[in-house]
Parts: structure tokens; C-alpha cells; sequence
């Protein structure tokens, strides 16, 4: 018996079917008889609206997204409440299956900046109309945040280094990129273009995404929130979406790694930290 009022059917059936007293039936069952009579006295009925709510328009949020949302909202809710609420409306994320890994298998060299190291890999999925699109990621590994999703049919090497150098006017490029070993990768251009640029590239070891851990878990994400909840009619369609999902990442989506704070609170936390700590600069 999980719940409370599981374990009250379960007394009441007791008294039922042995035609025994509540005492005797609660002590076979070994429930407190204060809490058989303990008749609920809170309403719930407005928070579980909430929460249905929210998740209808988070279907991949589990309770505790879903409970940040609704601090944010201004909904003072302990966290075990919404948790149990969420449990008796029947909100439970399925979980999808996939591979997993006990552990690294090479250390990773600690951060301490923004812009110190990017991952960067791609992501295939269709249209409607079974065309296949690339999605090009690029994750910012110490902040989480996403500077950019570039959707196409193809995403040659020239074109990832044009898109690269597009983020450089608003931001600097970093001092290294972890990525996989694929042709745009190791090409020739990409590797001159980084050497001009004083970036550092970090291959994986072939078989081992986990080696490229901060864009793969970003790219789960955007698997399971996006591409597999959405269906797109053309690649204009499907950039649109995409560009507005990684909006909502950077800025309103809560990462369990930065303390349940967005990336791009995060990010400004460490500017005003940084700026404060030098004032001269």
C-alpha cells in the first residue's frame, strides 16, 4: 500500500469482509486509526487544474519543472504537494528508453568562464513529407546556453564555419570545440578555419558520445521537447519551431545542473558576480 487512501479502502474492506470492528481492522493492517478518520480538509482542485494546465503545454516536464513554473507564476506550492498531486491526476512522464553509461570514460577539464569551451554535433530528422533535415547544435559547456540551431537540408563544413563566425559578432568564438568525428568535423576547411582563429578542436573517440556529453544530453533534450512532439510541413516550418524551442531553453527552462536556474540566468549571474568582484574593469 503506496498512499494514505489506499491504505483506508484497504480498512474498509477489512471490516468488511471479516465483519470486524475498525480497532481490530486497523490493527491487522497496521494503520493508525487517526489516520483511517483523518478526513482531508485542503482542496486541490485548483492546483491540479494548474498543473494539467502546465502540463499540456510541457508535455515532457516532469513534476518538478513544473513546480519551478509555478513558483515563477507566484504560486507558493511546496513541492511535495504539487509532487502529489501530480501523481493522483496521472501526470507521469513516460519514460523513452535509451543507452546508458555508468561513468565518463575520460576526465574533462574544469570550466570556470563562459566561451572557454563549445560541443558542437548534428541531429537528423524530417519533414512531413520525408525529406531529411540536419540540425547543426552548438552548447556553450560551462553556461548550458545555446547560442545556436541551424536547421537545413545540408550542412557542408563551409557553411558550419559561416554560421560560426556569425556568432562571433555578438559574442567571442571559444578557446576550444569538443565534436565527434564526422566528415564536416575533420574536414580540411573546418580544421584551417579553427587554426586561423585560435580554436582548439577535441575529437571523440569514435563510439563514445559520451565524451561529448553537454551537447548530447542538450541534443536528448531537444529530441524529446521538440522534434519527436512536433511535425513540421517544410524547413521553414521547422526552423521557426526549432529557433523558438531554443529560445525557451536559454531563457525558460530550468536546468537541473545550474540549481534549477535557466542558462541564461546563469550566464547573467556570472557577469554581475564577475563585474562585481572588478570594479576597476
Amino acid at each position: 500500500m503506496r498512499t494514505a487512501a489506499q491504505r483506508r479502502t484497504a480498512v474498509r474492506d477489512v471490516i468488511i469482509a471479516a465483519s470486524v470492528s475498525e480497532r481490530r481492522a486497523c490493527r491487522f493492517t497496521g494503520f493508525a486509526r487517526s489516520s483511517q478518520r483523518y478526513r482531508p480538509t485542503r482542496d486541490d482542485t485548483a492546483l491540479r487544474a494548474q498543473l494539467e494546465t502546465l502540463a499540456i503545454q510541457k508535455p515532457r516536464w516532469g513534476y518538478r519543472r513544473l513546480h519551478w513554473l509555478l513558483e515563477r507564476e507566484g504560486a507558493h506550492v511546496n513541492r511535495k504537494r504539487a509532487q502529489r498531486v501530480y501523481r493522483e491526476a496521472g501526470l507521469n512522464v513516460r519514460r523513452r528508453r535509451r543507452k546508458r553509461v555508468s561513468r565518463a570514460r575520460v576526465p574533462r577539464a574544469p570550466l570556470f568562464a563562459p566561451n572557454e569551451r563549445w560541443s558542437i554535433d548534428f541531429v537528423h530528422d524530417a519533414l512531413g513529407d520525408g525529406r531529411v533535415i540536419r540540425v547543426l547544435t552548438v552548447v556553450d559547456d560551462f553556461t548550458r546556453t545555446c547560442p545556436l540551431i541551424a536547421v537545413d537540408f545540408a550542412l557542408p563544413a563551409a557553411r558550419v564555419t559561416q554560421l560560426l563566425d556569425g556568432l562571433a559578432l555578438t559574442a567571442p568564438l571559444p578557446r576550444a570545440i569538443v565534436c565527434d568525428n564526422g566528415s564536416e568535423f575533420t574536414s580540411q576547411a573546418f580544421g584551417q578555419w579553427a587554426h586561423e582563429r585560435g580554436i582548439t578542436l577535441h575529437f571523440i573517440r569514435p563510439g563514445k558520445p559520451i565524451e561529448n556529453c553537454y551537447v548530447e544530453s542538450f541534443n536528448g533534450r531537444l529530441r524529446d521537447e521538440c522534434l519527436n512532439e512536433s511535425w513540421f510541413v517544410s524547413l521553414t516550418d521547422a526552423q521557426r519551431t526549432i529557433e523558438a524551442w531554443r529560445i525557451q531553453y536559454n531563457e525558460s527552462r530550468p536546468h537541473s545542473g545550474l540549481a534549477l536556474r535557466t542558462p541564461a540566468e546563469f550566464a547573467e549571474t556570472y557577469l554581475l558576480l564577475t563585474a562585481s568582484s572588478h570594479p576597476d574593469r
